[in-house]
């Protein structure tokens, strides 16, 4: 067969075994990366044998990760670099020298390798993690804004940044000292001048050159010069001994501050999806099965070296840097792996006699191995977390490390609304609630952010806003109101849960991250869940409908239809099977189980109103499954409760706990003509310091004690044998006319939290 002709049948081959290898890994259920990585396994030369020409293949593939790095950089700006400047630069290159000096020291101790040389040259593999594995991810699960994303993202650039030096130092290894100095200084110097030329061009060139391409109006040709750009400036740093990959994420970063940035991402991405499904099947082909499974036991112990190595130096490392735990944990279990640059690395050091054909062949199956097993871990850390909150001293553990690490000096006392997040939409939201002279407070956990807050005096609280601890600061139970706008998913679900299991009237307003978690929001207790894309969608609507001569008023209120039907009108119609499984995988990041009603529950017959389950016990109810087959997902409060449903519910293990003894009749649940309130017990009350056993207020008052908040814990249905404390609030159930009798008893109504009665 002819080359020319050889070459199209294996890149037709490759292609065609990444999709099916995709497509089944989707079916499955399973990380897509994996599909590929698999179909170059079998596609390649240790598997089928189908591919030839892997040299032409591999160089095709090379494309894929120059692409993704560039598209990284224009999303990631200079601006979002400073973001993290401190643990990009201090905690990356700490990470690389720690990394490089912890693995040389061990190899040499425990006699892996025969010289320092060796022991750098293989901790210098080892340092680097997958900016490839890493940021795909990242980007399926909508996560690269996220603090732990750009935590990641921040390290991996360091990481792309440092091959290029330690590809200059390693023909000098084995030499003496001071050419090893000269090698390093040579690097610095040319990784320098590279800097400030991409400055310079970024600054006068390449804006006049976007604005001349987008002046033709011509799609075809926008793209060549994008194209011919990236892949210059990338051929460039490799001619310069630095990688096509750097170059290509600096020919981005120059990209990302011009006003053509997006469109630019948009024309890319489709080139860059198929080149990087490429690269992906290309590390596959690499990966020899049969000297796999003759060396696992070996494989598989540095694997796990190599894991918990990383994560012991990377954790600590981020949380040095004043970056709370989850955040510290997350970043040291997602760059734990060994990057697809250490098989550039380990491939020179071959060539170069530093290390033996079956140490490559032992590094080449250790880091294919990594690379594997990291789709898994990123999708297992949500409930990895769960699992950890679920054991108290973890728990207790996770709750303590993310305490505020500083409080403004102003912050209101009540009355206030708490905003959480100072993106965008957050600085938005605190001016205009400023404008109108009412009290903001502001949670962030970026310290860029919190100085910007310190400039302009507005109140904060330096911390994650998914924290019981932070949240309690903020004072949300005396807030009149909360914007959540965090850039996350899964903290926006966590704060607003948490949120209202401290002020369970709360007013919280969330902004949806994605359509998916519109219904699970309102189902967790939000007021008002909006989704940006759809409320542009209806304020252009809106504009043009007026223009068109429609009256203001039949516009304003099919707008306001639309947002009370939670905008069905505008979301892409779903069948059941496809809403169940996006509920039950949202929910598998969170802490569920389903619950089988007992038969002889009091809440069967109830609806979902008359129970009340979410201010009685802090559990929300997602799904419930009938014992005829029926699945209801999210259900409404008119929802009725029948025996033997399954019920899919959210919520800490007390609440769960708490739920059991309702559904059990363990524990009365308020009648019909029963208010439910809370009631601040404070320090000189006649109560504090004495057991509900003896004050026994169901006898003396027809009142229960349904919860007891004590800071940040949550004593649900207390026993007899609690003690009542002074600052603890109390939510008791009984007649309008009891509820009042005991607020005179326990506390001035002037020294009450201000939460009025409010019937269940």
């Amino acid at each position: 067969m002819q080359e020319d002709v050889r070459l199209i049948v294996d890149l037709v081959s490759v292609l065609a075994a990444a999709a099916i290898g995709g497509l089944l890994a989707s079916l499955l259920r399973q990380p897509i990366l994996l599909g590929y990585l698999l179909a170059g396994t079998i596609v390649g030369p240790t598997g089928l044998g189908l591919i030839k020409e892997i040299i032409q293949v591999e160089t095709l593939a090379q494309l894929g990760v120059a692409f993704l790095l560039f598209s990284l950089g224009v999303e990631f700006s200079f601006a979002e670099l400073q973001k993290v400047k401190g643990i990009s630069l201090g905690g990356g290159g700490l990470q690389i020298a720690l990394t490089i000096l912890m693995t040389a020291l061990v190899s040499l101790g425990m006699g892996w390798v025969s010289s320092p040389a060796q022991g750098v040259f293989l901790g210098g593999i080892l340092s680097l993690s997958s900016t490839a594995v890493v940021l795909k991810e990242l980007m399926e699960r909508n996560e690269t804004a996220t603090l732990h994303g750009q935590v990641m993202l921040g390290i991996l650039v360091v990481q792309d940044l440092a091959l290029g030096l330690m590809l200059a130092v390693l023909p000098a290894l084995d030499k003496p000292p001071e050419e090893i100095g000269l090698a390093v200084g040579w690097a610095l110097l040319q990784i320098g001048l590279f800097a400030l030329g991409a400055v310079i061009v970024g600054i006068w060139v390449i804006p006049s050159l976007l604005r001349l391409l987008a002046r033709t109006e011509s799609r075809e040709l926008f793209l060549l010069g994008v194209v011919a750009l990236c892949l210059g400036i990338a051929l460039l740093t490799e001619e310069l001994g630095l990688s096509i990959e750097m170059g290509a994420f600096v020919a981005g970063l120059t990209i990302s501050e011009v006003e053509y940035a997006d469109q630019t991402l948009t024309y890319v991405e489709p080139l860059r999806d198929i080149c990087a499904s490429l690269f992906f099947a290309a590390i596959g082909m690499l990966i020899d099965p049969i000297f796999l499974w003759n060396n696992l036991e070996l494989i598989l112990g540095l694997v796990a070296l190599t894991f918990l190595g990383k994560f012991l130096i990377i954790t600590p490392l981020v949380m040095l840097f004043r970056y709370p735990l989850k955040t510290s944990l997350i970043a040291g279990l997602g760059l734990a792996q060994i990057g697809e640059f250490s098989f550039v690395l380990a491939s020179e050091g071959q060539q170069l006699g530093i290390v033996s054909q079956k140490v490559y062949l032992l590094i080449l199956g250790t880091t294919a191995v990594t690379l594997l097993l990291t789709p898994f871990v990123l999708r297992l850390m949500p409930q990895i977390l769960v699992w950890a909150e679920s054991i108290p001293w973890l728990k207790d553990l996770l709750d303590k490390a993310d305490v505020p690490l500083e409080v403004a000096d102003n912050l209101p006392v009540q009355e206030h609304v708490v905003v959480c997040g100072y993106g965008r939409v957050g600085r938005n939201i605190v001016k205009l609630l400023q404008a109108r002279g009412y009290p903001v407070l502001v949670i962030d956990q970026s310290e860029q952010r919190i100085q910007q807050l310190r400039e302009a005096a507005i109140p904060y609280v330096y911390g994650n806003a998914v924290s019981l601890y932070v949240l309690e600061r903020a004072g949300v139970s005396k807030a009149r109101g909360m914007a959540i706008a965090l850039p996350d998913s899964m903290s926006t679900r966590l704060c607003l849960k948490r949120s209202l299991e401290l002020m369970p009237d709360l007013d919280v307003v969330v902004r949806a991250n994605q359509d998916a978690d519109i219904e699970l929001l309102y189902q967790l207790g939000a007021r008002e869940v909006v989704q940006p894309e759809f409320e542009a969608s209806l304020e252009l609507s809106a504009h043009l409908l007026k223009g068109l001569g429609l009256s203001s008023l039949v516009i304003e209120q099919e707008v306001q239809q639309i947002r009370y039907s939670h905008y069905l009108a505008l979301r892409p119609e779903k069948s059941s099977d496809q809403v169940s499984r996006e509920l039950k995988k949202v929910t598998q990041e969170m802490n569920s189980k389903w619950y089988s009603l007992p038969a002889n529950s009091p809440l069967a017959g109830m609806t979902l109103e008359e129970t009340n389950v979410r201010r009685l016990t802090g559990v929300s109810l997602m799904a419930i499954r009938r014992s005829s087959g029926e699945e209801m997902d999210y259900p409404n409060n008119q929802t009725l409760l029948e025996k033997g449903d399954e019920l899919l519910i959210v919520g800490e293990p007390d609440e769960l706990a708490g739920f059991d003894d309702l559904a059990k009749g363990e524990v009365a649940v308020p009648t019909e003509n029963s208010s439910c309130q809370w009631l601040l017990v404070p320090e000189d009350s006649p109560v504090v310091g004495k057991t509900l056993e003896e004050l026994d207020l169901r006898r003396k008052f027809g009142v229960l004690v349904q919860t007891i908040r004590r800071k940040e814990k949550f004593i649900r249905f207390p026993s007899g044998g609690n003690d009542i404390q002074a600052g603890d609030l109390l939510l008791l159930c009984g007649s309008f006319y009891s509820l009042n009798q005991i607020s005179k008893s326990i506390a001035p109504a002037s020294e009450s939290n201000g939460v009025s009665p409010e019937k269940t």
